[in-house]
């Protein structure tokens, strides 16, 4: 496989390069016809790489693509999730290069989309074009390519469900993640889910003068500061009656199964320029930010915020919460908790809105189970290093959704490093870890069907 990678490196490139040229920023909606754009680009590449339909479906939102081909309908069928839109370039002008114009350089591909999630996707291509190619594919492959996974996939669960049939497989294969390091390859087992919410809180029906009113009536910021720091203990649990109670908590063996990912606190401190880690206390770093759930204020505002100083009493005060909750909480569940106890922190003088935005489930992937062995095997042998089990902290909740919906599990094999900064300008993809990728995902084929 190493020699029809080496032979093929400049197509492979030229070819990722059209789809990294494309801005298919889902959340734009002026790009909407660069997302049908790069669709259509991603069909083509899928018939081209050896799929015997590819074919770009119409949703709700932006399009989805879902290609496949079927060896056997006796054997066992992985289906490859990636998406295709990425995140807004802003702020441009902290770019080197322009986002949308891929370079290489340093021996990295730099563009928006290089690792998230277009070169990533690429891989699993060019991975499926050469076993193809080579008659080595032992088993079923389809793929779907989601157009709206930054901005939470609205559309695909209905999508999915819709399509059950067309989409049934064994298994979930993703490459949407990072790796620990590339000298310490992992493999991501599982994913922290997600429950968004927004909080209101009103005083007086109109904005104030402080010095006329200060003292005498609520006021939102200092009201809503408050409610917000009880919703944390000293000993930094969530207070929320109930919160924890489907939290499974891991055995010793399997804590010391994750705590073989090395890390470095005084390093991870030194790169975020802090002097003290915090958290759950009894748990780790790599811990809080993976098998534990958590509680954080995303934003905060109300009153006056601009240049200079303005003596006012807010008439309301407003902040975003997510809550990232673990495999077995139930998100929906997590939100009406939190509404219901949010409510009771309310004192006298204020009235509280409580409005849930966006959430997800988590999932898990046996570390016992065929897929995680396979991919397991195969970056051992890419990499010489053993890869260690993670899970990751963020959410891709689409992902959990076609867990249920079609019973499979989803496997993050992802090759994404911190370094290649993601989602902020200057996005990168080294192109020692697209190679082996490929690889990777090649050899992950033929252990799975071993």
């Amino acid at each position: 496989m190493k020699n029809y990678i080496n032979q093929n490196q400049e197509r492979f490139l030229s070819e990722l390069f059209e789809l990294l040229r494309i801005p298919s920023i889902s959340s734009m909606a002026e790009h909407k016809p660069d997302m049908i754009k790069a669709a259509e680009k991603y069909a083509e590449f899928l018939l081209k790489a050896g799929c015997e339909t590819a074919q770009v479906y119409p949703t709700k939102g932006h399009p989805v693509v879902f290609g496949q081909k079927i060896i056997d309908n006796k054997l066992p069928t992985i289906l490859v999730y990636a998406h295709y839109d990425v995140q807004p370039a802003d702020p441009i002008n902290l770019w080197k290069t322009p986002p949308f114009e891929p370079e290489i350089r340093d021996g990295a591909i730099y563009a928006r989309g290089a690792n998230d999630d277009k070169g990533q996707g690429f891989m699993h291509i060019k991975a499926f074009e050469y076993l193809v190619k080579t008659n080595q594919l032992k088993c079923n492959v389809k793929f779907i390519i989601d157009g709206e996974e930054e901005i939470g996939s609205p559309s695909l669960p209905e999508w999915a469900k819709a399509h059950k049939e067309m989409l049934a497989c064994d298994d979930i294969l993703v490459s949407d993640t990072t790796m620990i390091d590339e000298k310490i390859p992992s493999i991501n087992v599982g994913m922290r889910g997600l429950a968004y919410m927004e909080v209101e809180v009103t005083g007086p029906n109109k904005d104030l003068h402080s010095g006329h009113y200060g003292g005498a009536i609520a006021n939102p910021i200092n009201v809503l500061a408050g409610m917000i720091d009880k919703l944390i203990d000293d000993k930094g649990r969530i207070t929320i009656k109930g919160f924890y109670d489907d939290v499974v908590e891991l055995t010793k063996e399997e804590r010391e199964m994750l705590a073989r990912a090395p890390f470095d606190e005084k390093e991870y401190m030194e790169f975020l320029d802090i002097d003290a880690v915090t958290g759950e206390a009894g748990y780790s770093t790599m811990e809080r930010t993976g098998i534990r759930p958590c509680l954080d204020v995303n934003g905060i505002w109300g009153g006056y915020t601009g240049e200079g100083a303005k003596t006012v009493l807010p008439s309301k005060a407003f902040a975003k919460i997510s809550m990232r909750i673990v495999p077995n909480q139930d998100n929906h569940k997590i939100a009406k908790l939190f509404e219901e106890h949010f409510m009771t922190l309310a004192p006298k003088g204020v009235k509280v809105k409580v409005i849930p935005h966006h959430g997800g489930q988590g999932f898990l992937c046996p570390i016992s189970s065929n897929i995680y062995k396979s991919a397991h095997r195969a970056i051992h042998e890419v990499y010489g290093i053993e890869p260690v089990p993670n899970r990751g902290g963020g959410s891709i909740p689409v992902l959990a959704d076609l867990q249920q919906i079609l019973n499979a599990n989803p496997l993050l094999m992802g090759f994404g490093l911190e370094r290649d900064v993601i989602h902020s300008p200057n996005e990168s993809y080294l192109l020692s870890q697209f190679f082996k990728g490929i690889e990777s995902i090649g050899l992950f084929y033929k252990y799975y069907t071993e």
